[in-house]
């Protein structure tokens, strides 16, 4: 089945992502501390189709092995063939992306893999501070060819259905 996969750093909201998609607050695990998501973790959806929770990236306070782990079990999963017609790069909208998020980005470019862009939180800013960080979030994302930037809330559901549509035009177009 075509897997669609949900990555970003720890604690960005991948899961909360997930579970807003699906209509369901409990389908993937989320906490308030970093590094809940330890697994690569499938959610199989209408019997045609996964959605992935990836570990995230970046956790200061995991020990350098438990990091070396998930980098290798990301590494792996992108490596091994599957059939990934989407990838949904989280950042959060608040801050500029991290050098691991660059990393990513650019990973996701030079291996062709077709991606957009989920900017967090973004029910976490004012009007203003909004305005100036689409804006500066879609600078600095600008060049490494992501499909599409979209602004999203767990809290208020602001961009789901944009993000929702990106994986039924996928799916249309592997089936």
């Amino acid at each position: 089945f075509p897997e669609f996969a949900f990555i970003g750093r720890s604690n960005v909201g991948k899961s909360s992502l997930i579970n807003m998609l699906c209509r369901n607050k409990k389908l993937a695990m989320t906490s308030s501390k970093p590094g809940k998501t330890r697994l690569v973790n499938h959610f199989l959806i209408n019997r045609q189709w996964y959605l992935v929770d990836l570990p995230g990236y970046g956790y200061a306070k995991a020990s350098n092995a438990e990091r070396d782990r998930w980098g290798k079990m990301i590494n792996g999963y992108f490596t091994s063939g599957r059939n990934i017609p989407l990838v949904v790069q989280l950042i959060d909208m608040r801050h500029k992306p991290s050098k691991d998020d660059l990393q990513m980005l650019q990973f996701l470019m030079e291996t062709n893999t077709t991606f957009i862009v989920a900017l967090t939180k973004s029910d976490k800013l004012n009007k203003t501070q909004y305005r100036e960080a689409l804006a500066e979030r879609s600078s600095e994302i600008a060049q490494y060819g992501a499909i599409a930037i979209i602004p999203f809330s767990a809290k208020t559901g602001e961009g789901a259905d944009t993000i929702r549509q990106f994986i039924a035009d996928s799916v249309k177009y592997v089936s």
